[in-house]
């Protein structure tokens, strides 16, 4: 059982702000209670009354003889600081607080908010809420909330930011005869919040997959923890709404220019092995398919159909969402030949045509469920004038008890015809849907399931024993000294070299004479930069000299690049002329991190050079607990990987040494929060080992 686990099972429950009157939100929270057929003692708590719903009432929580294990506050917003701190002396372990008026009216309802979270912190309480519907549990039961209904019993459980779309579902489900096993409306999330919830639905027995409705994640680095530990155990399946802040903020890094608002939810619900969907159906089709369905083996898709247009278009869908169409043995596709007309297709999708009757259809789906090349099977049926579709139901459902280790779903297209096959479907627990497309989407997300569950499970943070924090610390504490806060290109290259991360000689010099003498410790060939944190794009400014191979062209050079940016950008502040050793051509790649306000950093890697913003041929990972799985992973997902691996002929290169990289970069990203941005780009990938010429670092 989950640390919540008597918050959803209380033994007595106070409803305070409890109401004789119908239609007062008080009035409905005692009568949900009794309605649902609670098991426990109810007390309502109102100084106006003697007695509610025949149940005595108490003038405060004070009063009630006994212990409390969970108060519902449903009083105005100016009266439950009170009635919080009562709950706190009387030893109420649970607070549920529907009461609006909080951080979502303004500045003062946050105030209050704080107070009341202070409360329950001085307490030791627990609290959903404020501005909340409340929560139900099926299994209890129990329904604290002002819910107009109570959820049929299942094994689904809903978390929902919002009240009115946790009050819609529930109407919604109750038309179509979906059970839930528990429903909780997050409200303002003051203190328990969604992944609370997660973590106590993974550990809840009569729960098999977890749905989640929300339009934001507070605490990233501790969602991403516990959730990633809630997925080994159940699928959660997450709609998010709206859009995170972090992509909104003018970027002046590549790296940010690339992050997409949204990207860091994306990449954090794939990191912990969430399973996204993009609309409310989609989200209940695939809780629906969780629920109702085994985990496929693998990949490979079989479709039996009575129309080929559909089959087409299931086929479609199947090859555009990644997954395969099963190749059929060789003995089923014999025994198909002779059980089916010569006019049927055989070799997936199979056509069993439109005069097929239940007869056919469970002959055909009976060999394909016996393949051992088929992992899941979807059956498509058009209401064609010969079509049983009560008859043809029969056969799947007995079909499918007979096979139930391969998922099988439903698609019946049409509409009233269809609608006896339907229900049949549904009280079997067999997924059906009117179109392909949902149906193949709801596989997709069982195999993707499948395969995080595959993946070795990877704890802790990449460690490095040989980094010089405080290096970093005296280059960054210099900078700040100098009211900068960008590095120049000798010092993010100092930055990196404390971590292990290889970059090109460089070394900061003030007048040509210098740039001669340090020309001469590299070695030549040698490049020129002009050093200026207000000059971004170096070579639009004439800042850039490269391949200079004698001290005349370097002392050339210096004066040169000096003229080019004092005619074209006389207010910025120069500090110089950067001297760096020129290094052979390698695989130009970009190596970065912008920060994301609720994740964290965020790693990029993929394509660099000067075309990285337009052929956006960068992949994304989160630097909080992050792998070396997952950046090979990372590395996969771009075109560079198939030049890193060797292309035409060509060597492949280090990846083991860029892994590296990647690695130490989320290292020194994590060790220190104040980097707010990072590019290295490009860096140089060799068939030995990697060089990163250009190091931008951004600091708050």
């Amino acid at each position: 059982m989950g640390y919540l686990h008597n918050f959803f099972s209380p033994g007595t429950v106070a409803v305070i702000g409890a109401s004789k009157t119908p239609g007062k939100v008080g009035h409905s929270i005692v009568k949900n209670l009794l309605d649902a057929g609670y098991p426990g003692r109810i007390y309502p708590v109102n100084p106006r009354e003697k007695e509610i719903e025949g149940l005595k009432a108490y003038p405060s929580v004070l009063e009630i003889p006994g212990e409390v294990e969970m108060a519902v506050i449903a009083v105005p917003a100016a009266g439950v600081l009170d009635v919080a701190a009562e709950c706190g002396q009387k030893g109420v372990r649970n607070l549920v607080v529907v009461t609006a008026g909080f951080k979502e009216v303004g500045k003062e309802g946050l105030d209050l908010e704080k107070r009341l979270v202070g409360i329950c912190r001085q307490y030791g309480m627990r609290m959903l809420g404020p501005n909340c519907v409340g929560m139900m549990d099926t299994h209890t039961p129990i329904n604290a909330s002002f819910a107009r209904s109570f959820p049929l019993k299942g094994d689904i459980a809903f978390l929902s930011q919002s009240g009115a779309t946790l009050i819609a579902i529930l109407d919604w489900s109750l038309s179509v005869g979906l059970g839930f096993s528990k429903m909780v409306s997050l409200g303002n999330k003051a203190d328990l919040s969604e992944i609370d919830f997660i973590a106590e639905a993974a550990e809840d027995p009569y729960t098999k997959v977890i749905a989640c409705y929300l339009e934001d994640v507070a605490d990233g680095p501790r969602f991403l923890e516990v959730v990633r530990e809630a997925t080994r155990k159940k699928p959660v399946i997450i709609l998010k709404s709206g859009t995170s802040q972090a992509g909104a903020q003018a970027a002046s890094s590549h790296t940010g220019a690339l992050a997409g608002s949204d990207l860091a939810y994306d990449i954090a619900f794939r990191q912990c092995g969430v399973i996204r969907a993009r609309t409310m159906n989609e989200l209940f089709e695939l809780a629906i398919a969780f629920a109702r369905c085994p985990l496929p083996a693998g990949e490979r898709v079989a479709i039996v159909t009575n129309s080929g247009g559909p089959g087409i278009v299931a086929t479609d869908s199947v090859e555009n969402r990644k997954l395969a169409m099963a190749r059929f043995a060789r003995e089923t596709i014999e025994e198909l030949r002779a059980g089916l007309p010569p006019e049927a297709a055989l070799y997936n999708p199979v056509d069993v045509l439109g005069d097929a009757k239940a007869d056919r259809y469970r002959f055909a789906l009976e060999k394909v469920l016996r393949d051992p090349n088929v992992d899941s099977v979807m059956v498509l049926m058009c209401p064609t004038a010969v079509a049983d579709p009560v008859e043809t139901t029969r056969a799947i459902i007995e079909l499918r008890e007979k096979y139930p280790q391969k998922p099988l779903l439903g698609v019946y297209l049409g509409g009233r015809s269809m609608a006896e096959g339907v229900r049949l479907m549904a009280e079997a627990g067999i997924p059906c849907f009117t179109f392909p497309e949902p149906a193949v989407a709801a596989i997709e997300g069982l195999v993707r399931y499948v395969k995080y569950r595959r993946l070795p499970g990877g704890k802790g943070e990449l460690a490095y024993e040989d980094v010089d924090r405080k290096a970093v610390k005296a280059v960054f504490y210099d900078v700040l000294r100098d009211n900068r806060l960008v590095l120049l290109g000798s010092e993010a290259a100092a930055v990196a070299h404390a971590y292990g991360i290889p970059a090109a000689e460089i070394a900061l010099t003030t007048t040509p004479e210098e740039a001669v003498e340090e020309a001469e410790k590299m070695g030549y060939p040698v490049v020129l930069k002009v050093a200026s944190p207000k000059i971004l794009h170096k070579t639009d400014v004439g800042g850039v000299k490269v391949g200079l191979d004698s001290p005349e062209a370097v002392r050339r050079g210096f004066i040169e690049i000096m003229e080019n940016v004092n005619r074209l950008m006389p207010q910025a502040v120069v500090y110089g002329v950067e001297v760096q050793k020129m290094m052979p051509k390698g695989i130009e790649l970009i190596i970065g991190m912008t920060r994301d306000v609720q994740f964290g950093p965020m790693i990029a890697c993929g394509l660099g050079g000067i075309y990285v913003n337009l052929l956006k041929d960068v992949a994304f990972r989160l630097a909080h607990g992050l792998t070396r799985e997952e950046i090979e992973a990372m590395l996969a997902e771009t075109k560079a990987y198939m030049l890193l691996k060797g292309y035409r002929g060509e060597k492949p290169a280090d990846i083991p040494a860029l892994i590296e990289a990647i690695g130490r970069t989320a290292r020194l990203v994590l060790d220190f929060p104040e980097i707010t941005e990072m590019d290295i780009n490009p860096v140089f990938a060799y068939p030995k080992g990697i060089t990163a010429l250009d190091v931008k670092i951004t600091i708050s």
